[in-house]
């Protein structure tokens, strides 16, 4: 069954001067959040930027994706604590995304888990999406 997933912005102003405010999500989960330009190419000064969420959303997915993967194969994940940078450069866009996972799971080698790592990055939902950026790289960890 498809599901849908709404945001609600308002914006105000020009982009360099101007200002907008997340409004609300489907969930109820995010809301009344700040967005300005400067958050974006500058300092953040307590604002959101659409390359943070879209940050937020990676590592989510890319994570959901590792469990699942690594579940599938035998080896549930005790933990994985996962990053996304992205990279936003004026002018280009979003030139670069670099996700980092660091993972607690028994019974796994590295060689497997960076397969697993590898697999979800190529194929989580938000990683096809972003298939338009020029650079997504990805460290993987295995802890002890």
């Amino acid at each position: 069954m498809a599901t849908d997933r709404k945001a609600e912005v308002t914006w105000q102003g020009d982009l360099m001067s101007g200002n907008g405010r997340i409004d609300s999500v489907t969930s109820g989960a995010v809301g009344g959040l700040d967005v300005s330009w400067p958050a974006r190419a500058e300092e953040p000064e307590g604002k959101t930027s659409p390359e943070e969420l879209i940050a937020a959303a990676h590592a989510t997915c890319f994570s959901m994706a590792l469990s699942h993967g690594l579940a599938q194969a035998g080896h549930p994940a005790e933990e994985l604590k996962t990053s996304a940078t992205v990279t936003f450069q004026p002018g280009e866009g979003i030139t670069k995304i670099a996700l980092e996972v660091a993972g607690r799971v028994p019974g796994i080698d590295d060689g497997a888990f960076q397969q697993a790592a590898d697999g979800a990055k190529q194929n989580c939902p938000v990683s096809k999406a972003l298939t338009g950026v020029p650079e997504i790289s990805l460290t993987a960890r295995l802890e002890s």
